[in-house]
């Protein structure tokens, strides 16, 4: 990655530096360098000046002139990047600004070259090797059996699917796990409701929401009558004693509530591999409480319940209750000692709401002193909530939250609403599944856009605008590129072509107004959300400016906006290990964004089809190579590409 190669190379100057006594000997601290938000600040930029200057005791502007210049007379030693000329010719700038930035501008003609190389490899191209390579299980979307799938479920599905595709795209080995709840008093409850007031025939035609009206019956009846809880629990004794018949009724109701996890999963476009359920840990969990009891790890309670001592904590974590029964906490315990075994993983990453942040706390600091884990291996991805419009929570219905699939149901009735005016001619079916991808597509981008931690309100409108911040924007943006190839019959060829002139006008007139009056949501930077009103005016460059980047050979010239999309697909790699690192996916879709509405300026400015033979073979590729990022990026968040809207 070129920002590696900025690093390694202002490290080896300040090195350099400390050795002719421009320094004093230090540890050098860790180098940040950053893709600036405005492109007059360089491609990558770097603070390193401004913190270099308590130690060296120098002005950070004169420490940037130092490095700047070393950076320009170090002789080219990488062997990833081009080789061949007496100088690191990878940067055509290196600038200082106050009060102590270097700002650093990718040189054109190593530009093409590095893209020459990017798109002969394919996306193959941003699958590097990553520098350790880890077993990686992600627990996400694990539901209650005998309950739909609700709104509530929705977060964890959409962001722990897309870390594991951008894990496991970025070279890891991943493990996508569903961990639902099987086992426990309530299944006594609904057994008993089940007895008392069952269908059978009701039950096999729509299991899910009978099985949902017998627990909230039971559940109803009981407050009344405190004696069904009793028998419910006796219920659930004879579970857990492999009573025959509750067995058989157990597994059924299991059996019918994971298909409909499948069927809705499969609506949402989400393929969760492994799914193991907490029942499957109850056989461990009296040898696993006996041994912490051994090891000293827990002792008894007053009231001879056995309990942890969680470090850093002032609750004691409860692995067993007075009257011998196991809680959540004892199989999660045991379902962390069965995930580093099974799977010898490194890392067990939970993606699980911010209300949880407690009780995993609890889980983990257990299971680093059972010496099931080390210190670091348990992740709690946590995200916020989903709220209403108005951010008021979703409302229930007697007392249920809002199915999944209602809401998946409505998205997708109101894109086929935007396609159909968006592209009356197609045929009915071709609406009905542009419909659904752009419609799950919208779902899963509103949320993934945000940044995790943060509550989202549902909001429509946002969701299927085509001209904001949303991934009909998106799929619009690939589908019209997807056309103009379409329109071309382009086909890709084995090499970028490398060499171009471009002669001045440009689309339509030589200069001409775009006038944007349009309010674009962004996510969280900075501010939690913030309007950017764009009413600008975008004109062409004058003659005497001319295209200023000249490329390899041929006295041609690189547009700015063509320079601009290269240099973004050059960054595709760097978000993604920036993703795998710290594990917030909206930096992909801040990404996406980033590079949709450059392509779009692209189009409203520069000619492609019309364009002349060598301009258009270079613009072709250039498209091509841009609409596959766009195309990978999408289904890394999980969202498919229409090759038409």
């Amino acid at each position: 990655m070129i920002r590696q190669e900025i690093k390694n190379l202002i490290k080896k100057s300040i090195k350099e530096l400390q050795k002719e006594g421009e320094f004093p000997n230090f540890e050098i601290p860790e180098i940040k360098v950053e893709r600036p938000e405005q492109k007059t600040h360089g491609d990558y930029a770097t603070n390193i000046a401004m913190i270099l200057a308590k130690i060296v005791k120098l002005s950070p502007v004169k420490i940037a002139e130092k490095i700047k210049y070393k950076i320009q007379n170090t002789p080219k030693e990488s062997a990833q990047l081009p080789t061949g000329q007496a100088k690191y010719k990878i940067l055509g700038k290196v600038e200082v600004a106050a009060p102590g930035f270097i700002n650093f501008w990718i040189d054109d003609n190593e530009l093409k070259k590095l893209f020459s190389r990017t798109y002969y490899q394919g996306i193959k191209a941003f699958q590097r090797k990553p520098k350790k390579r880890e077993t990686i299980v992600i627990e996400y979307s694990s539901p209650n059996i005998a309950k739909p799938l609700g709104i509530h479920h929705l977060r964890t599905t959409i962001i722990g699917q897309a870390l594991v595709n951008i894990l496991r795209f970025s070279g890891h080995r991943v493990i996508s796990l569903s961990f639902p709840g099987d086992w426990g008093t309530q299944f006594g409850l609904l057994i008993a409701a089940y007895k008392r007031w069952g269908d059978k025939k009701k039950l096999k035609e729509n299991p899910i929401s009978e099985m949902l009206n017998l627990y909230v019956r039971f559940s109803k009846a009981a407050k009344e009558d405190l004696k069904l809880l009793e028998e419910g629990r006796r219920e659930f004794k004879k579970l857990e004693e492999g009573d025959p018949e509750n067995r058989k009724i157990w597994q059924w109701f299991t059996k019918e509530s994971l298909r409909d996890f499948n069927r809705v999963y499969k609506i949402l476009d989400v393929r969760i591999e492994n799914t193991i359920g907490e029942s499957f840990y109850e056989p461990e969990l009296k040898s696993l409480i006996e041994g912490a009891l051994k090891k000293g790890v827990a002792e008894r309670g007053e009231d001879n319940s056995a309990v942890i001592i969680v470090p850093d904590s002032e609750t004691p974590e409860i692995i067993q209750k007075s009257d011998g029964a196991t809680i959540y906490t004892t199989r999660e315990l045991a379902a962390i000692r069965h995930r580093f075994k099974k799977w010898r993983a490194t890392k067990i990453i939970y993606v699980a709401a911010n209300q949880q942040a407690f009780h995993l706390n609890q889980v983990f600091g257990a299971a680093e002193r059972l010496g099931f884990a080390k210190r670091g291996q348990l992740i709690h991805v946590k995200f916020g909530t989903m709220l209403a419009a108005g951010g008021k929570k979703f409302a229930t219905r007697e007392g249920r939250l809002i199915p999944l699939e209602e809401v998946l149901k409505e998205v997708i009735e109101r894109a086929r609403k935007v396609v159909e005016k968006l592209n009356p001619s197609l045929s009915r079916k071709e609406k009905e599944k542009i419909a659904k991808i752009v419609g799950i597509g919208a779902i899963k981008f509103f949320d993934l856009s945000r940044n995790r931690l943060s509550d989202i309100v549902f909001d429509w409108d946002q969701m299927l605008n085509l001209k904001g911040f949303s991934a009909p924007y998106l799929q619009y943006t690939y589908a019209r590129f997807a056309s103009i190839l379409r329109r071309a019959k382009f086909k890709k060829g084995k090499n970028f072509p490398i060499i171009v002139s471009h002669p001045l006008p440009e689309r339509g007139e030589a200069e001409r107004r775009v006038e944007m009056n349009e309010v674009h949501r962004l996510p969280e930077r900075g501010e939690a959300e913030r309007r950017v009103e764009m009413n600008e005016v975008h004109r062409l460059p004058e003659r005497s400016e001319g295209l200023q980047m000249k490329v390899n050979s041929g006295g041609g010239k690189l547009h700015r906006l063509e320079r601009e999309i290269m240099v973004k697909i050059l960054f595709f790699d760097e978000v993604l290990e920036e993703i795998s690192q710290n594990l917030f996916p909206n930096q992909l879709a801040d990404y996406l964004y980033d590079l949709s509405n450059s392509l779009n300026n692209f189009y409203e400015t520069l000619p492609v089809i019309k364009s002349k033979t060598a301009e258009r073979l270079f613009r072709l590729h250039l498209v091509y190579g841009a609409k596959e990022v766009l195309k990978t990026g999408l289904n890394l968040l999980g969202i498919s590409a229409p090759e038409r809207m």
